[in-house]
């Protein structure tokens, strides 16, 4: 028995079909703020993550960025307001190395890790002493949050879930990223990669032989870099285990998965066929919305936030429970 393929209730702008524009839009239009309480969490292995917390006391929700995301990413600080002003007690978790200090180790974070997931989800239970509601990820951490519910299966810790703009298939994103106008988003994010690794390797020294100014796509800096870093013996590797499309089948969770068809980063056929999904996951497949855009209205609005609170509202358990 397969999973649910939704055909969605967006409409785009009408002048923001391009899915250029709908990506584009609101990471200069429609940009937010979120001010949170900051909260450092020593990792099992010794290393960190950093976690910023809304001011909400109801249901508890985590959040989990895309690649060389932060709380400052437009589609993060949208659903943190979004989230507290909906009266749920919200957290946002930073990968490794994301929040503007290194990280203590010469490995970073990547698509497919879950155990840093895993950890933060059972740190904030504990410390709330509430169970985990929902989790809501977002392009590379939406990838890494549904291989883990897949892993994990019943014994995933959140009750339901909401994954954005996956790129099912790593190795046809790093493909789709070489084409067209799609170059430019790899351009901007190989630009902040090599960045962090130059920050990182500043003042120690790198364990890696390699000149990153040299890497010119995705496929040598996760060949060269990613790989290595993590364990993985070369990209081919990395991306086969860290795609999220083979875990599908084993989710046990309420999922719900907003894609849109024309997303920049991805071919159209590298979505899921219902039957990969297991009967616990919606597709929701829009035509229109380009990388976590999802702009509607007459006056452009945010929408992705609006079907992201209704559908945890939907799954609410009763009170007392």
């Amino acid at each position: 028995m397969g999973g649910l393929l939704i055909k969605s209730q967006f409409r785009p702008t009408w002048w923001l079909k391009s899915p250029h524009l709908q990506t584009f839009w609101p990471v200069f239009f429609a940009r937010q703020r979120f001010e949170g309480r900051k909260e450092r969490f020593d990792l099992p292995d010794g290393d960190f993550v950093d976690l910023v917390w809304g001011e909400g006391d109801g249901p508890l929700v985590m959040v989990v960025h895309g690649l060389e995301g932060s709380i400052d990413s437009h589609y993060a600080a949208a659903m943190m307001n979004s989230l507290q002003m909906s009266g749920y007690s919200a957290v946002f978790m930073r990968f490794r190395g994301c929040s503007g200090e290194p990280n203590r180790f010469d490995r970073a974070y990547h698509s497919g890790d879950t155990a840093d997931i895993s950890a933060v989800a059972a740190h904030v239970v504990e410390v709330t002493g509430k169970s985990l509601q929902a989790m809501v990820g977002y392009s590379l951490g939406a990838n890494a949050m549904l291989k883990w519910l897949g892993e994990a299966g019943s014994d995933a810790t959140p009750r339901s879930a909401v994954a954005v703009s996956i790129p099912f298939r790593l190795e046809l994103a790093a493909k789709r990223l070489q084409q067209g106008g799609s170059r430019i988003y790899q351009s901007y994010l190989l630009r902040k990669m090599r960045a962090a690794y130059q920050r990182k390797f500043d003042k120690r020294p790198s364990p890696l032989d390699i000149d990153v100014a040299d890497l010119k796509d995705f496929f040598q800096f996760d060949d060269q870099v990613t790989a290595p870093l993590h364990g993985f013996d070369g990209v081919d590797d990395y991306y086969r285990r860290s795609s999220c499309r083979q875990y599908l089948g084993g989710i046990r969770k309420r999922t719900l998965i907003i894609h849109s068809s024309d997303d920049p980063f991805m071919y159209p056929y590298a979505a899921p066929e219902p039957e990969e999904l297991s009967e616990h996951v919606t597709l929701e497949l829009t035509q229109h919305g380009g990388h976590v855009g999802f702009i509607t209205g007459g006056l452009p609005q945010r929408w992705l936030e609006k079907r992201i609170i209704e559908f945890l509202k939907s799954d609410e358990p009763p009170v007392g429970h």
